[in-house]
């Protein structure tokens, strides 16, 4: 598993030395932010299960910056189903701090190219309505908004709309 660079940084396939600190990010959004919709921290176990699970098209990477992780990008499934094989859902998630450097930006392009090689022809990318960041994020880069689902979740005694953005990557 070797690094791929691009726009500056390395992007490294994720393996279970890496979960830890992996981990560490994705709680910290479940416990104080709306990104995420877990309302409980996640084990060591569920990460692993979640982003090492032998599937060669649905991959995950570390963001490296000076070889120190900067955060994390996925492709998983967007739908469980034969038609949808073709659909990835993208998700990033950057160190808390770590935010308006371009990390974001440089991510999504990494993960785009590998998607189209990996034969994707759309993704789709999920996010909290009050997650104007990633908003933004994805409308810089070409993404639609495609829907709006309104009080589709609860958090922190609040009810929370989902937005989905997609872009064609690939023919």
């Amino acid at each position: 598993m070797g690094k791929i660079m691009a726009g500056g940084l390395r992007f490294t396939e994720i393996t279970e030395e890496d979960l830890p600190e992996v981990l560490d990010i994705y709680n910290y959004y479940v416990l104080n932010t709306t990104v995420s919709f877990h309302t409980e921290p996640q084990t060591l176990p569920q990460m692993a299960q979640a982003l090492l699970h032998g599937d060669p098209r649905f991959k995950s990477y570390v963001i490296l910056a000076d070889e120190v992780m900067q955060g994390y990008v996925l492709i998983t499934k967007h739908k469980n189903k034969e038609a949808y094989d073709t659909s990835g859902e993208v998700t990033i998630y950057l160190k808390p701090g770590s935010g308006g450097q371009g990390l974001g930006g440089k991510s999504l392009r990494f993960i785009e190219e590998r998607a189209a090689e990996l034969g994707f022809h759309v993704l789709v990318a999920t996010v909290c309505a009050d997650n104007e960041p990633s908003r933004r994020l994805f409308t810089k880069y070409g993404y639609e908004q495609s829907a709006l689902f309104k009080e589709i979740g609860r958090k922190f005694g609040r009810w929370l709309d989902i937005v989905s953005y997609q872009k064609i990557i690939g023919s």
